[in-house]
């Protein structure tokens, strides 16, 4: 059993965890999904804008309610949160750099190994959220 700092930091392990499973899930069930996906994100300027603006606002609140470095699972969730909100920065300012980047995930064969890793750490994450118990040790 992992100790950590927060209950918060358990609940987001928790709801990473399923928000990845889940994404990976889509990518093993549907891959055109995300290359659809991505081909409307780079002919939609606007959309690709309001995401941003979207994620930056999430990942901002997030690192503000988590910015927590003090064990292990607890960096992990805060690296999580600056993250979606650096990555809303970059769909505002300059998305093209990220599109293509992400592009590169769309390769044949690219979509099932990044599925499969993404299911995996979404499950490891939500076993440590459901197994975890909070207070320093």
């Amino acid at each position: 059993m992992i100790t950590t700092s927060t209950v918060l930091t358990l609940s987001l392990a928790k709801a990473f965890g399923i928000y990845m499973i889940a994404a990976g899930l889509s990518g093993l069930i549907d891959r055109e999904r995300w290359s659809a996906m991505l081909n409307e994100f780079r002919a939609h300027k606007g959309l690709t804008y309001i995401s941003g603006v979207f994620v930056f606002a999430l990942g901002a609140a997030l690192v503000m309610v988590h910015n927590i470095w003090t064990d292990p699972l607890a960096i992990a969730i805060s690296i999580f949160c600056w993250v979606a909100a650096i990555e809303g920065v970059v769909l505002i300012a300059m998305p093209d750099p990220l599109m293509k980047w992400s592009a590169s995930f769309l390769r044949p064969g690219a979509v099932f190994g990044f599925a499969v890793g993404i299911i995996i750490i979404g499950a490891l994450l939500l076993l440590l959220g459901l197994t975890g118990r909070a207070g320093i040790a």
